[in-house]
């Protein structure tokens, strides 16, 4: 009896221990949202920050910072933070703008600057427009102001003529 006793007490040890780690071996089917928190930036957004932008126009590239410091209002903030759901992996990055009264002086973080930040909004040249030579989804423009097809005028002139 002893032997049924201490046989069906392991048993059941065992048992037990193999449910609850079974609980980690089916943890993948457990569905787990990814955490994303904070401002999410495109490379694009940042490339666009030139030297001496105001705050404005900052603010209207990259969106308001998470964080603005408490002390002075020339330290900017923008912080994102990702968990991944499935692996659990982490990812963060951060941009600090350093401002001196309303112009940008100084950009710090994880994001690649554009090679012309230095040069000043108002000296940078805009992108080439695109041409109809160069681009030849642009139809080319004619000349003269005529239409190609002459319309025909399929309406009345008059009420009369209309109602008859």
């Amino acid at each position: 009896m002893t032997i049924k006793k201490k046989s069906l007490t392991l048993l059941g040890a065992a048992a037990l221990s193999l449910s609850i780690s079974g609980c980690g071996v089916f943890d993948y089917l457990i569905y787990k949202p990814d955490i994303p928190q904070g401002n999410y930036m495109e490379k694009q957004q940042v490339e666009k920050l030139r030297i001496d932008m105001t705050k404005e126009q900052v603010e209207y590239v990259l969106g308001r910072p998470v964080l603005r410091d408490s002390f002075s209002d020339d330290t900017w903030y923008y912080v994102y933070h990702y968990k991944s759901g499935r692996d659990a992996s982490i990812t963060h990055k951060e941009l600090i703008l350093n401002f001196d009264g309303d112009k940008l002086v100084e950009v710090k973080g994880d994001y690649e600057l554009s090679p012309e930040f230095n040069t000043p909004l108002d000296q940078s040249r805009l992108p080439e427009v695109n041409t109809p030579e160069a681009d030849p989804l642009i139809p080319e423009q004619r000349p003269q102001a005529e239409p190609l097809v002459e319309e025909q005028n399929t309406q009345p002139e008059t009420l009369s003529e209309k109602f008859e």
